[in-house]
């Protein structure tokens, strides 16, 4: 039986209407997402000051683990798109079947680095014995039992490159929840459940992960009518891998460097004690004004993708202008919030008066860089949609390791760590400069010409 071959709505549908129904199904799970970032640091700050800190120090690993595991799912996601926009389809299950292949390989990397390099990452960061044996338990167990947050990944994005971004709010929201529920009782030992404080997070954490994996590969199987793969295609394609990771790459480097950058500051912090959990409290926070615009990037992506392949310039562009303009109306909104009430929000955490002290001075500084973040963001993904991601990993590179870490680190030898906060926005200017270069660069170069080779 052949497949749908009928137009997809990515390629007819108005654009506003189109990315805004993409997108919000996506932007409301990012925030459920967010929302139980936030919950488990919560419930893990009714056990001590330490634990919080051993979660923020488990951070950067976990952040890399997300790299590999969404940078994958972005490389595949925009090849499918793209592929079905040409009305490939033999090639859209190949790329598929491969995706899922390397999800499988990526999951079993990080059964050994729970198993042998968890230990002397936590160690490397803090001396103090109770944050380390808090960080070393929770951060196994995320890793070792990362198998769910991988087959969901994969699943949704090929649900997502379809254009079936309700179903992916379904599996996000459900396991989120799920989290919330389990939080209190694997972290506190309520119904009989013995008492397994941080550890309890990070099970209450991959239990979600798992459920969500099994509801995104039932939609998959059920609803995806597009994408038809079978055994066979899960059979190595290195032409397929390549394509894939040529897109996917860039964005794991981006995603690895951020990692890089949060252990940078966690060791620059290490001499302010607190401070590092001011730090891992202000990702948490963050994040709540960051996942919207993520989940606008994944409605986004596919858009841009499928009418590139498909030689629609008007709407390439159309998509990037309304992204663009949402994103920045986001973290604005996120910045008036986090000047207004930083005391408050650093409160929800039980935050002792040593830790405001710190905090919100680190809020109100870092949340500046808002204002840039979130042109940079959607145009970084534009470029990864359009093939070319490695001008988002540039600008990545540049403002996280060239600029943001020796600034910070530079700062800090004047002994006040106010000023070590500085280094966000400071990076964040340079980051519009050079994406505003590759934006120039790439439209002449590639979106000026979208449409020639159909229209010719």
């Amino acid at each position: 039986m052949s497949q749908n071959t009928g137009e997809n709505k990515m390629g007819i549908v108005p654009v506003n209407k189109l990315l805004i129904s993409m997108s919000l199904p996506m932007m409301i799970s990012m925030l459920v997402q967010a929302l139980y970032n936030i919950v488990d640091s919560i419930f893990v700050s009714r056990i001590a000051e330490t634990a919080v800190r051993a979660v923020s120090l488990s951070f950067p690993l976990q952040s890399l683990m997300i790299a590999i595991a969404s940078g994958s799912a972005v490389g595949v996601n925009a090849l499918l798109s793209r592929s079905l926009g040409e009305k490939n389809y033999e090639k859209v299950n190949k790329v598929a079947g491969n995706g899922i292949f390397m999800a499988i390989l990526c999951y079993l990397l990080f059964v050994l680095i729970g198993l042998f390099a968890v230990r002397p990452f936590m160690y490397s960061q803090t001396g103090v014995e109770s944050v380390r044996n808090y960080g070393v338990s929770y951060l196994t167990i995320c890793c070792v039992c990362s198998v769910g947050m991988f087959t969901q990944m994969i699943f949704e994005r090929l649900l997502q490159s379809t254009g079936k971004t309700f179903y992916t709010m379904i599996t996000q929201g459900t396991g989120a929840v799920i989290n919330i529920i389990l939080d209190p009782i694997f972290i506190f030992g309520y119904f009989g459940v013995p008492r397994m404080e941080a550890a309890g997070a990070a099970v209450a954490t991959v239990l979600g992960q798992m459920v969500a994996a099994g509801l995104a590969m039932f939609f998959h199987f059920k609803k995806n009518e597009e994408v038809r793969f079978h055994l066979s295609h899960l059979k190595p394609d290195l032409r397929i891998i390549g394509q894939v990771y040529a897109v996917g790459a860039p964005s794991i480097i981006m995603q690895a460097i951020g990692s890089v950058m949060t252990y940078g500051m966690n060791l620059i912090l290490e001499a302010y004690g607190v401070a590092q959990t001011a730090f891992g409290l202000y990702f948490k926070l963050q994040s709540f004004v960051f996942m919207p615009v993520f989940g606008l990037n994944n409605g986004m992506v596919p858009i841009v993708a499928y009418n590139y392949g498909a030689g629609n310039r008007k709407r390439v562009i159309d998509t990037m202008k309304y992204a663009i303009a949402y994103a920045v109306g986001i973290m604005l909104t996120g910045l008036v919030i986090i000047e207004l009430i930083p005391g408050q929000l650093l409160g929800l955490f039980q935050a002792p008066p040593e830790l405001l002290e710190v905090g919100i001075p680190a809020l109100r500084i870092i949340c500046i860089s808002f204002v840039f973040a979130g042109f940079c963001i959607v145009t970084g993904s534009v470029f990864q949609a359009l093939g070319n991601g490695v001008y988002s990993m540039i600008v990545s590179i540049a403002r996280q390791l060239v600029v943001l870490l020796p600034v910070a680190y530079l700062l800090s030898l004047t002994g006040n760590v106010v000023n070590i906060w500085w280094a966000f926005p400071i990076a964040e200017i340079m980051s519009v400069a050079m994406t505003v270069f590759f934006l120039l660069r790439i439209n002449k170069k590639v979106i000026s010409h979208i449409g020639e080779q159909v229209q010719s």
